[in-house]
């Protein structure tokens, strides 16, 4: 079985972050989203891996995952010149898919159960597709599933104004190479793209079995800043206290709490929990670092306090106020002046300076 992981899209909602890098190499708890997919489908036995990276800084993704060794797989590039669609994504994976039954997963999905149980269920099953739902509080934003009594599934509709069900199309279909036939006579639909929904629909209407499963635990698509920071306190729930750097005496810090390598956290500081601090970070005395927070690697907070926000590689903090619910790109500075705001809320792109 293979896996094919779509990194592609424009991102528009998550500018000016996606300015300078796909949404999917975007950090939560300090690992990029589509580095969850990529350890999923490797942990459920799935090494070879085709990633399908859109024409805008796809280097970025090839500079790094590479050829995959370092994270235990082997990866392939597929460029994508145009956002045309999920379906027209995967169906440019066809040479590579071959005869192979095949995985795809949306790189900024972010699944807490895993899929390991449902490739087992697929691998043993008669299915030419097999479909993974979550029930939602919003089911227009998706795709939805439709099912008559007997619970037998009868229709995939693409964002509904009147959703048939609440249960939405997580981003990750496991699949035959028929698909390849279905997309290849698919028209695109009103938004211009070949919708993945309108080819499992094409599969269902032809009388191939279609399967599906309830995901267990959280499912989250992290198409926007708060979908984003609602999977980082997704992830930060489930974080264990973990020490690697330097801790001096007198510093607080309180509940689950990981600090990596070379990281500083010096006296008087004060770290709550659930959070994760990155490698060869200093953080000093008098900081508050609140539930809720990622910081990544080589970032120095002087002052300020920070809660619920996702702090990327190489910022650096000295304000007098608090930010919350932000996302700060990485090479940032951010300082504040005497007439400072006592808290801010920012989405603040890579290696921009900001005084507050």
């Amino acid at each position: 079985m293979k896996g094919v992981i779509l990194h592609g899209g424009h991102g528009t909602r998550l500018r000016p972050l996606t300015h300078t890098g796909p949404k999917q190499l975007i950090p939560v708890a300090n690992k990029p989203m589509s580095q969850y997919a990529l350890e999923d489908l490797r942990d459920s036995g799935v090494n070879d891996i085709a990633i399908v990276v859109g024409d805008s800084l796809s280097n970025k993704v090839q500079n790094y995952y590479k050829n995959g060794q370092e994270f235990g797989v082997r990866t392939t590039y597929i460029h994508q010149k145009q956002p045309n669609g999920i379906a027209h994504a995967i169906s440019l994976a066809e040479d590579f898919v071959g005869d192979s039954p095949f995985i795809v997963y949306l790189g900024d999905n972010l699944l807490k159960g895993k899929i390991a149980e449902f490739v087992k269920v697929f691998k043993e099953s008669n299915f030419d597709a097999m479909i993974l739902l979550c029930k939602v509080k919003n089911p227009q934003r998706f795709g939805v599933a439709k099912f008559d009594k007997s619970g037998n599934l009868l229709e995939l509709v693409e964002k509904p104004k009147e959703p048939p069900s609440n249960y939405a199309l997580t981003g990750i279909y496991f699949l035959k190479p028929i698909i390849f036939k279905i997309i290849k006579g698919l028209k695109p639909s009103w938004r211009g793209e070949l919708e993945i929904t309108e080819a499992l629909q094409g599969l269902l209407d032809s009388g191939h079995p279609i399967g599906y499963k309830f995901v267990t635990g959280w499912w989250k698509d992290t198409g926007t800043v708060e979908d984003i920071l609602e999977a980082n306190r997704l992830v930060l729930d489930d974080i264990k206290k973990e020490a690697e750097g330097i801790i001096e005496e007198n510093t607080s810090i309180q509940g689950r709490v990981t600090i990596g390598k070379e990281t500083i956290i010096r006296r008087g500081a004060l770290i709550r929990g659930p959070a994760i601090i990155g490698r060869s970070t200093v953080v000093e005395k008098h900081v508050f670092v609140g539930p809720y927070t990622s910081i990544g690697n080589n970032v120095k907070i002087k002052r300020g306090e920070i809660e619920n926000s996702i702090i990327m590689d190489g910022c650096q903090i000295e304000i007098n106020g608090k930010i919350t619910d932000s996302l700060i790109g990485a090479g940032t500075t951010l300082t504040t002046n005497q007439r400072s705001p006592k808290g801010c809320r920012l989405v603040v792109g890579e290696n921009s300076r900001i005084v507050l």
